[in-house]
């Protein structure tokens, strides 16, 4: 899978180790799991095999966006960086054709 972050600064926290520990702490262990999980992949399906991610689609004021599981409250936010976003026939997600990403965030949104 390809990855893009949404800012400079996102991106050295979920690649530099020492940036990572500084910004999440406890949860450090955990996002970097979930950054290996989501850079092993090669597309999005392939997340849905792993049910501690629990990769899923959001709605609401999140809607086009998807997440997996981190900790608790925790999740970690990505969208398809694919121009057009690949659907299916019935206009729902193709997530076998979802080989690029950007993420957005790691936030507590509940």
């Amino acid at each position: 899978m390809e990855i893009s972050y949404k800012s400079k600064k996102l991106e050295k926290q979920l690649t530099d180790p020492k940036k990572m520990n500084k910004a999440f702490g406890v949860m450090a262990k955990k996002v970097n799991q979930r950054m290996k999980d989501l850079s092993g992949a090669e597309t999005l399906a392939d997340l849905r095999k792993l049910p501690a991610a629990r990769c899923h689609e959001l709605t609401g004021n999140k809607d086009g966006s998807l997440a997996v599981d981190v900790s608790g409250n925790y999740r970690l936010v990505f969208e398809p960086d694919h121009i057009p976003i690949p659907e299916k026939e019935d206009g729902g997600l193709d997530w076998q054709q979802v080989t690029r990403i950007k993420i957005l965030s790691v936030e507590d949104y509940h």
